[in-house]
């Protein structure tokens, strides 16, 4: 099973992780005109607390916006379209052409509560960004599972 799948609740095709619909209440995003105006339509400026909002068709929480999630992938571009097993986890090195001097940028998916229908709209699983390890910003964070069934 594919992370898109697994982060859109098996709603295969999908937009977003509760179906092809926007909407402010399914997700921490910023609604109004990003920078200048946020309505708070979701109840939030910032983060949220973890299950403020929906779970997915599986169970899982914030599988996009909130905060970007921040993985092990090394950045590269033309990623569209590619396996999971093609992902560049083991090659210590990264290349983003917008950020061409930065050589350790890895992979932010699922967009955060900055991200608005006007600017960037990258709450979708399918959303990816790449990122420097050195950036400190409240809307960039990490995913922890643990197994229940221990």
């Amino acid at each position: 099973m594919t992370s898109f799948r697994k982060a859109r609740g098996g709603l295969d095709s999908a937009t977003y992780t509760w179906g092809n619909q926007y909407s402010a209440k399914k997700a921490n995003t910023w609604q109004g005109i990003f920078p200048f105006f946020n309505t708070k339509a979701d109840g939030y400026v910032g983060t949220a607390k973890v299950g403020s909002f929906p779970a997915n068709g599986y169970g899982l929480y914030d599988m996009t916006s909130n905060v970007w999630e921040w993985t092990s992938d090394w950045f590269s571009v033309g990623h569209d379209n590619k396996a999971h097993s093609i992902n560049p986890t083991g090659l210590n090195k990264s290349f983003d052409p917008k950020k061409p001097t930065e050589t350790a940028l890895h992979v932010i998916k699922g967009g955060s509560y900055f991200c608005a229908p006007n600017y960037c709209s990258r709450y979708r699983p399918a959303a990816r960004e790449s990122e420097s390890p050195d950036t400190g910003t409240t809307h960039i964070g990490f995913r922890l599972v643990k197994n229940l069934q221990d």
